[in-house]
């Protein structure tokens, strides 16, 4: 089954009307249907239907969500190397200041030995 089928079949289990969801999403009856056909929804159409039928689609598309959290795993590590090198983040600054400290702590043990 494909990402269209598998939120029709939450649909219909919600039995909820396409009139009534189509008003709740803001979109074309039509829209809805062209939905079922997709094998490849996005994720924010998906997490818009969830929302309003009140479902979580992580349990019937885990592969969805498998490739949204590898995303967001790349955007933080992109993130951490930015925070790493950008003198222009307070992050920086922190994480010199602490070296600096770590490094003169060092010293001070090595002299008293």
């Amino acid at each position: 089954m494909h990402n269209g089928e598998i939120i029709e079949l939450a649909i219909r289990r919600h039995k909820i009307s396409i009139s009534e969801l189509s008003r709740k999403l803001k979109v074309s009856r039509k829209s809805i249907y062209n939905w079922f056909k997709k094998e490849n929804l996005s994720l924010d159409v998906i997490n818009k239907i969830g929302d309003v039928l009140d479902h979580d689609f992580i349990k019937d598309l885990p592969e969805k969500f498998d490739e949204l959290t590898s995303e967001l795993k790349k955007l933080k590590r992109e993130n951490h190397v930015r925070e790493e090198y950008d003198p222009n983040l307070a992050q920086y600054w922190k994480n010199k200041y602490i070296n600096l400290l770590e490094n003169y702590t060092n010293l001070l043990i090595k002299n008293r030995a």
